[in-house]
């Protein structure tokens, strides 16, 4: 027997809101599927696989951009409920220019765990490291990191950064936006 396992997000950060006028002019559509014209819709991001979402907002909630919410099972305080995984392109430009931003509070948030991928990323083919999949490391560098960790696992990303001499966070935002944008076929972070 086969199992799927559906890889589900507990937490997303708010990218954009949009009020129900707007969404209507977005897509006329809804008003024949029945759209509440009370339900303000936002565009989030998973903070563990970095899932894109459309959600609508609980009537009379308020939320900000930028702001982490409860998307799990059970009772949530401001999402009523996920509508649909969307795409980089369907985002709005206001969820686009937030984008960064937010990538980057989740980076240092979730610190040990990009520390984890930098002490323990492996070979993807025999000529290829995971590492190298970060823009800016090179053979050179992936030799200088794989002998560092040998010697003793990095602490943090500062420690990475004065061991090493790159910026990991930098690397990491990147290769995390250029994977949501799917500019690569592998993936490191975004499931």
């Amino acid at each position: 027997m086969v199992s799927l396992m559906v890889k589900r997000e507990d937490y997303a950060f708010i990218l954009d809101i949009i009020p129900p006028e707007q969404m209507l002019v977005k897509d006329p559509s809804l008003i024949k599927k029945g759209f509440p014209r009370n339900e303000t819709y936002a565009q989030a991001i998973g903070d563990q696989f970095f899932t894109l979402l459309e959600v609508t907002l609980k009537p009379n909630t308020t939320a900000e951009v930028g702001e982490r919410v409860y998307i799990g099972n059970g009772p949530r305080d401001k999402v009523n409920k996920i509508v649909r995984r969307i795409s980089y392109d369907e985002l709005t430009s206001e969820a686009k220019s937030a984008l960064p931003e937010v990538v980057a509070k989740i980076v240092k948030i979730q610190e040990n765990r990009f520390v984890d991928f930098f002490n323990k990323a492996g070979p993807i083919t025999l000529k290829m490291h995971s590492l190298e999949l970060l823009k800016g490391i090179g053979k050179k560098t992936l030799w200088q990191i794989l002998e560092e960790r040998r010697k003793k696992p990095f602490k943090s990303l500062e420690d990475i950064k004065g061991r090493i001499g790159i910026d990991p966070e930098k690397l990491i935002i990147d290769r995390i936006l250029r994977e949501l944008q799917g500019a690569d076929q592998y993936r490191l972070f975004v499931d």
